[in-house]
């Protein structure tokens, strides 16, 4: 800014007092920070720039605090402040500026027309539009030798070589360069001018002279459909010595990696080695080499562009994917969709597309609006999204170039709700009965095999059930290894429904029968019917004459076996009723090694090892 008091920006505070009532809504502005290059009107809360000159390129953000009192700003009123952010724009008032007075550059005589001997670049102060420069050569010696080009996005001016050089003829150029804004604002005209200017000397360096080609650089134009090996261009060079040496030529395959072209060594032909396509690649930029054959070392580059022209080898196809829907109310002649295409071919005379049906269609129809669209319309009232969800349109679209071109593109139309206004509200069907898809074979097929799995758990339960049956020993090798605990304990003579004691004093009450617990009944034996005692005998008796039947029974399991009574009596006169020393016992067993097995086998070898301890303790 050059001028102070120049509005930024106007702030308004609100107050909700009265302001019929005295000055309790006067509110009165000023400034807390952002001075001295800003003040604030008290009455109408403007900010002005309170400084001349104001320089972005020095400070360019500002943060001023505005402070809203009422009572017309007296003592003992209301405030409140705001935070007002302010940004100086850039304008056009400095000048582009050559760091240098002299430049120097050198370039060696056999570089051919076009070629960047360096570049050069004056700065300037502002930003964006205000900063572009635009280089040019006001004068010197070189003008007709030598150009400048500038680079917009670094703003530099880039000298290129304009004619072929020569260090036999001169070997030193002096150019005026001149660097000058492109958007210059009047008001700082006098800050001006808006230019710079800067001498380049150029100094041209002698070299062993490669071969110079006819042209600075090569445009060939070529059809895509031309057939291999095709010459599509000649590149030509010379030896600019007096030898005059003859010239091999060469592609750099940098850029050409997809080896695409290929050049004849001796003529510089270039010719095609594989099929060309416009739409993959355009323009094909080659640098061809040229170097002495007697010395090979000494080369020469030229750009070579490739231009493809295009052949009509490709079909319309739908611009974008459609989501088309038709609504179940829709009525004949309603437009539900509106398509176009696009082609990858670029005809001369610009596209041109025609849209129809592949065949006729009961629901739908295509309307060509020959603007290159098409709409698709009903051609019936109604449609049910439980009978059809989801109907396919195939629509061809062809083009008008030749050889015409035309492909086939399917519009996918679901059927859905929709209100009164069309607007899609639903386009799920209500599941069916049966899924789409699926067969009554296929059903079958699945209830066969939910009938074979329940078999095969049941089968297997009962196995499960039938193993339990087993025995609990099924030789005599476990007999040391298995102790049987039936966890249960009498409740005494009191408990009268764990055991009955009349049936002890009865022994005829008992099942005839009642089998063992712990082998399997059917299989390991049939139980043997012995004489029952005779009434009203003692429990003594009974319990004696059990443990004689059980020492002389041969199918008793030979391990001890507890049965409580709930009847505790005197003393047994059978003392142990252990049957290990029943009748069945093969002979005695000598158990001490169990003490040396360790603590956890103490148990063991206090109720195995030493008969006659057992038989006291029992």
């Amino acid at each position: 800014l050059n001028v102070s008091g120049t509005s930024v920006v106007q702030v308004t505070a609100t107050d909700a007092d009265d302001p019929s009532y005295g000055n309790s809504a006067r509110v009165i502005y000023s400034i807390l920070q952002g001075q001295p290059y800003f003040s604030v009107e008290p009455e109408t809360g403007i900010i002005r720039t309170a400084l001349p000159n104001m320089n972005r390129e020095n400070r360019e953000q500002y943060q001023v605090v505005i402070q809203a009192k009422d009572m017309g700003g007296q003592m003992g009123g209301l405030s409140g402040t705001t935070t007002v952010n302010i940004t100086l724009t850039d304008v056009n008032d400095n000048p582009p500026r050559f760091p240098q007075s002299t430049i120097h550059l050198r370039i060696p005589e056999s570089s051919p027309v076009g070629t960047a001997i360096g570049s050069i670049k004056a700065t300037d102060a502002d930003t964006g539009k205000n900063a572009e420069v635009e280089y040019r050569i006001i004068d010197g010696d070189g003008t007709d030798m030598f150009d400048i080009v500038t680079q917009k996005d670094t703003q530099e001016g880039i000298i290129t070589v304009r004619k072929p050089l020569d260090y036999e003829t001169r070997r030193l150029y002096t150019l005026k360069v001149e660097a000058e804004n492109t958007h210059v604002d009047p008001r700082f005209y006098y800050l001006g001018p808006f230019k710079d200017t800067t001498i380049v000397k150029i100094s041209v360096e002698d070299v062993d002279e490669p071969p110079v080609f006819s042209r600075s650089s090569y445009l060939f134009e070529v059809h895509e459909d031309i057939e291999l090996g095709t010459i599509i261009g000649t590149v030509m060079a010379r030896d600019p010595d007096s030898a005059s040496s003859p010239i091999r030529f060469s592609l750099d395959r940098h850029t050409d990696l997809d080896r695409i072209f290929n050049i004849h060594s001796g003529n510089g032909s270039i010719y095609t080695s594989k099929p060309l396509d416009r739409e993959i690649s355009q323009w094909h930029n080659l640098s061809v080499i040229a170097a002495e054959i007697n010395n090979p070392k000494d080369t020469t580059r030229v750009p070579v562009y490739v231009r493809i022209l295009d052949v009509n080898d490709n079909a319309p196809q739908f611009a974008v994917f459609y989501d088309t829907f038709v609504c179940e109310n829709a009525r004949a002649g309603q437009l539900i969709q509106t398509i176009s295409a696009v082609d990858k071919d670029d005809p001369l005379g610009g596209q041109k597309f025609f849209f129809s049906l592949a065949a006729v269609n009961p629901n739908f129809t295509v309307q060509d609006n020959e603007d290159n669209t098409a709409r698709i319309l009903t051609r019936r009232n109604g449609f049910s999204r439980h009978e059809i969800s989801t109907y396919l349109l195939p629509v061809v679209i062809s083009d008008n170039d030749y050889p015409i071109q035309s492909s086939t593109g399917t519009l996918t139309i679901r059927v859905c709700a929709c209100d009164s206004r069309g607007n899609m509200q639903s386009c799920n069907a209500e599941a069916l009965l049966l899924p789409a898809g699926l067969s009554t074979g296929a059903l079958v097929a699945i209830l066969l095999c939910i009938i074979i799995l329940l078999v095969i758990v049941v089968l297997f339960a009962a196995l499960k059930r039938q193993r339990k049956k087993e025995p609990l020993i099924l030789s005599k090798e476990d007999i040391r290894d298995n102790i049987v605990s039936y966890n249960d304990e009498g409740g005494g003579e009191e408990d009268t429904q764990a055991f009955d004691i009349g049936t002890l004093r009865n022994p005829a009450a008992i099942e005839d029968k009642k089998l063992r617990r712990d082998i399997i009944p059917e299989t390991l034996f049939v139980p043997r019917r012995t004489p029952s005692a005779p009434d009203n005998t003692d429990v003594r008796d009974f319990i004696n004459q059990r443990l004689k039947e059980h020492d002389a029974d041969p199918s008793a399991p030979p391990y001890d076996s507890l049965a409580t009574y709930a009847y505790e009596g005197n003393d047994s006169i059978a003392e142990s009723l252990s049957s290990l020393e029943s009748g069945t016992t093969e002979g005695d067993q000598n158990y001490d090694y169990l003490r040396e097995w360790g603590p956890r086998f103490n148990k063991l070898a206090e109720m195995y090892g030493g008969g006659e301890s057992d038989k006291d303790t029992s």
